[in-house]
């Protein structure tokens, strides 16, 4: 193993348990001289964690029936039974093999999603029709975020100037944080992140009890003109969304869908100047 470096996938698989005793002491030892390495893993168990709060009891869910479907050989006549599946292939995968299956599918839909949030791949145009929906982006994002400590805004709102003029250059078109202090919601800052096909901006605010909020703003959304609110779950977050013309709001949120429905419609009455 390099001193120097380590490699990408040895980060990985010692934040997934996936090495052996010796490997993973080594690793400890050396990001103990690598303040880099060491700050990038932790970033992936922060983000490891907060997806898991949010998803993990997917996992626990019951396997669909049509995932039980798609993992069950057709029917074969008595005669060519034998034949057509190995010796000792009792003709339908076992529930192991079906849960393996499931979960599987469910950690590359949110492998896919975190790694984007995690290291700014963007898809191409041509996989928009599999794009993460803009709830689910926002959720994420704010789940990975929000309860971070050390560092969740790139630019804090102490800076609000240079926020609004870094995040509106990186977007490209104008685009500022409203000002939630009458509700009791400070602005924390923001930071940029990757979208489906380009960048995003999230502006993060925060009450006097530490309850945070985020506000989740897409550039991607020339293709649909829904104007209308619209809420959704995912997990333990409450999201409310809406389009206005090509961008796309998301307001995330830990609390109660009245209250954070309130914050909702005093963000969007303010951003289209009522």
């Amino acid at each position: 193993m390099n001193p120097n470096t380590v490699k990408e996938s040895d980060l990985h698989a010692y934040v997934d348990g996936a090495l052996p005793a010796p490997e993973r002491e080594a690793i400890a030892r050396l990001l103990a001289e690598l303040p880099g390495e060491a700050k990038r893993v932790r970033d992936y168990q922060e983000q490891k964690q907060a997806i898991n709060h949010l998803y993990g009891a997917t996992l626990d869910e019951p396997i669909p029936d049509r995932l039980r479907a798609m993992a069950t050989p057709p029917h074969l006549p008595d005669s060519t039974a034998s034949a057509a599946l190995p010796h000792g292939h009792p003709g339908r995968l076992p529930s192991w093999s079906l849960q393996r299956i499931a979960a599987g599918i469910l950690i590359a839909i949110l492998g896919g999603a975190a790694g984007w949030i995690a290291h700014g791949q963007y898809p191409s145009a041509e996989r928009i029709a599999a794009a993460v929906p803009l709830p689910r982006q926002a959720a994420i994002a704010h789940a990975v975020y929000s309860p971070d400590v050390r560092r969740p805004v790139e630019v804090s709102g102490e800076q609000e100037e240079q926020l609004v003029t870094w995040l509106s250059k990186r977007i490209g078109t104008p685009v500022k944080p409203p000002k939630l202090g009458k509700l009791g919601y400070e602005l924390v800052g923001g930071r940029l992140l990757p979208g489906n096909i380009g960048p995003v901006a999230q502006f993060m605010y925060q009450d006097g009890t530490g309850q945070r909020l985020t506000l989740f703003v897409s550039t991607e959304n020339t293709a649909n003109q829904e104007t209308a609110f619209r809420f959704a779950q995912e997990g333990p977050v409450n999201v409310f969304y809406w389009i206005d013309g090509k961008f796309g709001y998301a307001l995330s949120a830990t609390i109660d869908k009245g209250e954070l429905a309130r914050l909702a419609t005093a963000v969007y009455e303010q951003i289209e100047g009522k």
